[in-house]
């Protein structure tokens, strides 16, 4: 019988294709030093003379019987896809078995496999456990003793054991996020490996104890509400402790997958890791940032503990920017690694260290840099390469806090700045630098260091630059100016290359950005089905600029202007003639196309601090909205004359946010009529925010009186299924596409129709393809859409008929969970 052990299954995987499952299950075996790297490929190529699906979403991907001799050792290796991967048209996949056989030693694994494909529960079962031993004890009969962490003397007397399922193991993110659970209580907590133990409430010390993916830990805790903290605790690591899908990095699988190319004429090729794809074109330029080093000097303790505070300080306000920055171009999953920076300056072990050394008699910038050195040597020598790679991470946030001690900034080769596009050549970047490059002047970049699991390249897949890191030291000789090809799929960059070469490199260019050009170059064309129904894909902005970008990317106008933008990181109000300024400037920029003006929308998650709201303890339960507006006359009369008058420069709507009764419609709508009156304004259409269930419920109601209805499926989501979507160990839960949120929106669109009224969705729902297809089949007229996704809503509403996305809203009405209509 062939063994199988838990580093041979992989679960809670979402491989995009065919080819990397079978990629991923195929280095399970060759960690487990079953098979070669060429079996992989192996196994690849039998799928295009065979069918290895089974049935039931099983496959059973193997090699070919001629590279049999590239198997060391007989074995299995599996791979759960939970969402399922495409195994042939027709054919979804959820188990996949990777097998090497050097003869027959497997066919007790199939038989057992043949049994399992009768039984749809177990398979469903299987699919989706979060527990290896089930997999085993299907395949081979016997279930594997838990193997419980044995007590010591330093555990806490409450404790509980649980496996890290995360990919990447305790990373900077989810460890950040264990710390700040952790630090919500007052008991003290520990996290253990093995016999190495770390304080649960200092990011630094969970990073040292290099807990990988599969790790079996034990967490303890000691006081007053060491059960609540252990609760909390105990489901963020279920849930995942915030983790979110990274953009994939390239595979050996895109290589195969990719047009094949072998340059003629090039001067010099230079092999590094793959770290995020594409092909970028361009001259050599040297980025290089100078470390940060200094002397030790004497100083008055006082004044440097007073001088390192201030440091500190600055620094949290620069991560904070930098936090915001990022989430907003690449998304919140990159924005958290700057929390997680943060963090690192909120390290306990880390503040006393250095202040220790001030006491001492040393320098705020000396004592804050050995502190670092010292810690960032330790993560170095972790041999998990995502937990070593956080030593830059390390380092970065102490370079930050080195130029606030010292007042030096490193000397940086303005790349971002230069007029000539060009590939970045540098030892490393730092997460923070990588962050900052510009996507139109950066076409690559290529370091000397560096791994692919890094952040700078996590950043730089987000960004969509082409990348490669570990390169090696050489290519810090290579000329300024020298003209190159990287390709980030394959790791290369070519120095030199010959015409035909460029010109080669161009066509592979256009050919992978085929795609995503047809859907630009049609980007003005109409969200027609292939049935001939018209679906209205417009965009959510902020500012001038985002309508600029809006129009520019094809949007049919704007089903959302969020107003609060003018209100926000100010020490007072806009007053009527600055908004009516900027409301009539995006209308102009929208060229006459519709525009949806949402009326001040703060409480909750957004704060203004000139207002001086009282602390409230349930924010999004409270004063926010149009219950804030109603409390305070004087931000919203003046906005609703600023809106009536920019109308007069083209056609605009009104959209009152989180209206919960006939009451709120009633006096928001009144309120909005008087203002009109004293302008003499003409009348314009009036709707409301449908995100909280109440709305919902007299949708038939309130369709009766409104003009239209544009559901915000971020916080309907929130509040039907009352979980927080910022919430650290429930935002993975708090799914839009839920069967209890689309039950909602049904509901909400039938009232609309009984009234000859429009539905529109203005949430994130709206601008994911799926989401698409399921409210477009409910019945939604209107998807306004963040503005990179318009161009991608509209291609993939041309390729769809209204008939296949009414059965798919059909399906997942009747569907029991997320998960199953993610599965769709």
């Amino acid at each position: 019988m062939i063994e199988i052990n838990e580093q041979q299954i992989r679960l809670q995987t979402d491989p995009a294709t065919k080819q990397a499952a079978i990629e991923l299950v195929g280095n399970l075996l060759v960690t487990s030093g079953n098979i070669t790297t060429q079996y992989v490929t192996s196994m690849q190529q039998r799928e295009e003379v065979a069918n290895t699906f089974l049935g039931n979403g099983i496959a059973i991907p193997h090699g070919l019987n001629e590279n049999r001799d590239q198997i060391a050792r007989t074995g299995i290796a599996v791979l759960q896809v939970p969402a399922g991967v495409e195994w042939n048209p027709g054919e979804t996949a959820r188990l996949i078995v990777g097998i090497a056989a050097k003869s027959d030693e497997h066919i007790e694994v199939l038989r057992r496999l043949t049994r399992v494909l009768g039984d749809e529960q177990q398979v469903t079962l299987l699919s989706n456990t979060t527990n290896p031993h089930d997999i085993i004890e299907a395949l081979t009969g016997e279930r594997p003793a838990e193997t419980p962490l044995l007590q010591t003397s330093s555990d806490y007397e409450q404790f509980f054991d649980a496996v890290i399922q995360n990919k990447t193991g305790l990373h900077a993110r989810p460890a950040a996020m264990f710390v700040n659970i952790a630090k919500r209580y007052k008991a003290d907590i520990q996290i253990r490996n093995g016999q190495r133990m770390g304080n649960g409430k200092r990011l630094l010390s969970l990073l040292q104890l290099g807990i990988e993916h599969g790790t079996r830990v034990r967490v303890s805790a000691q006081g007053v509400d060491a059960t609540d903290a252990l609760k909390a605790l105990q489901e963020a690591i279920k849930q995942g402790l915030g983790d979110e899908e990274e953009p994939a990095r390239p595979t050996s699988i895109q290589k195969n997958t990719a047009p094949i190319w072998t340059p003629q004429t090039v001067e010099q090729t230079i092999s590094g890791v793959a770290a995020a794809p594409g092909i970028a074109i361009g001259p050599i330029q040297h980025y290089k940032r100078q470390t940060i080093h200094v002397a030790d000097q004497t100083g008055d303790p006082i004044a440097e503990g007073e001088q390192f505070q201030s440091a500190l300080d600055a620094s949290q306000h620069d991560l904070h920017e930098l936090h915001k920055n990022v989430g907003a171009r690449s998304g919140a999953g990159q924005a958290a690694i700057f929390e997680a920076h943060g963090e690192f300056l909120n390290d306990a072990g880390l503040i006393q260290d250095t202040i220790a050394l001030i006491y001492e008699g040393h320098s705020a910038a000396w004592s804050w840099q050995s502190a670092i050195e010292e810690r960032v040597d330790q993560l170095k020598q972790l041999k998990d390469p995502v937990l070593a790679g956080r030593a830059a991470d390390l380092n970065d946030v102490g370079q930050r806090v080195l130029q606030h001690l010292t007042g030096k900034h490193p000397t940086i080769t303005p790349a971002n700045n230069t007029d000539t596009p060009a590939i970045l050549i540098a030892d490393d970047l730092a997460p923070s630098d990588t962050a900052l490059l510009d996507p139109r002047n950066v076409l690559g970049f290529c370091t000397a260091g560096g791994g692919p699991t890094s952040h700078t390249a996590i950043i730089a897949r987000s960004l969509g630059i082409p990348a490669i890191v570990g390169a090696g030291q050489e290519i810090l000789s290579i000329s300024q100016g020298q003209s190159s090809i990287l390709d980030g799929s394959t790791g290369k960059l070519y120095l030199q290359p010959g015409a035909a070469d460029i010109q080669q490199a161009r066509i592979l260019q256009e050919q992978a950005l085929q795609q995503q050009e047809i859907e630009r170059k049609l980007r003005f064309a109409p969200a027609t089905t292939t049935d001939q129904q018209r679906i209205e894909v417009v965009a959510n902005i902020g500012n001038v600029a985002d309508a600029q970008k809006a129009a520019e990317a094809g949007a049919e106008g704007v089903g959302l202007l969020r107003t609060e933008f003018l209100f926000l990181g100010r020490d007072s109000a806009p007053d009527e003639d600055e908004q009516f300024e900027v409301y009539r400037d995006i209308i102009q920029a929208m060229q006459q196309q519709p525009i949806i003006i949402r009326t001040l929308d703060i409480g909750g998650d957004k704060e203004v601090a000139y207002l001086n709201l009282p602390k409230e303890a349930n924010p999004f339960l409270g004063i926010r909205g149009v219950r804030l507006c109603f409390e305070h006359p004087e931000l919203f009369i003046p906005q609703l004359r600023a809106i009536y008058r920019a109308a007069a420069y083209g056609p605009v709507s009104i959209m009152f946010p989180m209206i919960a009764t006939l009451e709120d419609w009633e006096k928001a709508s009144v309120i909005a009529e008087q203002v009109r009156q004293e302008l003499d304004a003409p009348v314009v259409p009036m709707g409301i925010m449908v995100e909280v269930p109440s709305a919902v419920m007299l949708a038939e109601h309130l369709a009766k009186q409104v003009a239209f209805f544009s559901i915000g499926t971020n916080d309907l989501t929130q509040y039907t299924l009352a979980m927080d979507r910022g919430h650290p160990q429930l935002a993975r839960q708090a799914d839009s596409v839920h069967p209890a949120v689309l039950a909602m929106i049904a509901r909400t669109v039938e009232a609309a129709n009984k009234e000859g009224k429009w539905v529109g969705v203005c949430g994130g729902l709206a601008s994911d393809t799926l989401g698409a297809s399921i409210l477009a089949g409910m019945g939604v007229k209107e998807l306004s859409v963040s503005i990179p996704s318009v161009a991608t809503i509209k291609a993939h509403i041309r390729a769809s008929s209204l008939t296949d996305m009414q059965e798919i809203a059909r399906k997942a009405l009747q569907c029991r969970n997320a998960a199953e209509v993610r599965a769709l």
